[in-house]
């Protein structure tokens, strides 16, 4: 692990931090705390969601001790940052220009995509093929699949906004729905399993999206009218949200189960050699 890297996790940290809990905890006044007023309240609260998400990430990518366990979330977060940026230039009337927040939420991304992605290829050098437990080939597949589909859901918002507002289960703007596509463009974290199938390599990126998932769901339940339940889409959406959050859960709990039968196994072994000896 590089010293930029760790450096560099811990300066973002502060700004998702700020920006989640402006996001998630007054949705409705973005106005007075954002770079631009976001409405309806449920936008907001998702992208909060992510910002806290995005923190616990980087939280725990400035104390990572081996590359590949947080390899995985850069090129998703360049990906994000680089498609806000974009977002920016082509929307820049809507911003308030007036509020220091626009302008940090402007130097955020026009310089974090660059950032990231250098200490991305710098320390890439550095990983250590090999070793550790593999994701079974089923699992992948599946985790893949999901990476696939966001991706797809991602190029739909921001490529074709006018197209995904008319079938979004919620009010979008084309502004909110090249930032939805942004945020969705972190799920090609899930692809990289096709590339690096170490579950210690997988794990960190389950905890960061089921940290997201849940703040989601629970920003979902705040703003649920704000939900048309009319279009097919709400629908879909509550279900693939769920089972993708069960989904997190069971890989979590199952590795911290494998790692208590490893801890225990090893100490049986240690007692066996000391009654020996």
């Amino acid at each position: 692990m590089l010293f930029a890297t760790r450096a560099l996790s811990i300066a973002i940290i502060p700004f998702l931090l700020v920006a989640f809990v402006v996001l998630f905890f007054a949705p409705t006044d973005t106005g007075r705390w954002f770079a631009w007023t976001i409405k309806p309240s449920l936008t907001p609260m998702l992208l909060g969601s992510v910002y806290l998400g995005g923190a616990y990430f980087f939280a725990r990518a400035a104390r990572a001790t081996q590359w590949h366990r947080i390899k995985g979330g850069f090129i998703p977060v360049a990906t994000f940052a680089s498609l806000m940026g974009i977002a920016t230039l082509l929307h820049w009337e809507k911003f308030n220009h007036d509020h220091v927040a626009f302008w940090l939420w402007a130097g955020l991304y026009f310089t974090t995509p660059f950032l990231v992605a250098g200490v991305y290829l710098a320390n890439r050098r550095y990983d250590a093929p090999g070793g550790g437990g593999q994701l079974s080939p089923p699992l992948r597949g599946a985790i893949a699949a999901v990476g696939v589909l966001a991706a797809g859901t991602s190029a739909l918002l921001f490529l074709a906004p006018a197209r995904a507002i008319e079938i979004w289960p919620w009010l979008l703007t084309p502004l909110t729905a090249r930032v939805m596509g942004a945020i969705f463009a972190l799920g090609i974290a899930a692809i990289g399993v096709l590339l690096e199938s170490r579950r210690s390599s997988t794990l960190l990126m389950v905890e960061v999206a089921s940290v997201m998932l849940v703040l989601i769901a629970i920003g979902a339940f705040r703003g649920r009218r704000d939900v048309d339940e009319s279009r097919p889409l709400s629908w879909m959406f509550g279900v693939g949200f769920i089972a993708v959050i069960t989904c997190c859960l069971a890989m979590l709990l199952g590795e911290r189960r494998r790692g208590r039968s490893a801890g225990t196994n090893v100490g049986n072994s240690r007692s066996e050699r000391t009654h020996r000896a």
